[in-house]
């Protein structure tokens, strides 16, 4: 019964655990495109040249 418990207790954990690998392999792409179009689209600054692309 024990190690029926633990197997069942370590799926939970693997597949949570795969599930926020998951989530934040979609997060880190939502981020990626939004960085990209932030490049693409960069504004120019008060001298009439694009400026640093990167913000620290």
């Amino acid at each position: 019964m024990a190690i029926l418990l633990l197997v069942l207790l370590l799926a939970l954990i693997l597949g949570g655990l795969g599930f926020a690998v998951h989530v934040l392999w979609w997060i880190a792409l939502i981020v990626l495109v939004v960085w990209l179009v932030g490049f693409v689209f960069r504004s120019t600054g008060s001298t009439g040249t694009r400026g640093r692309w990167y913000r620290w």
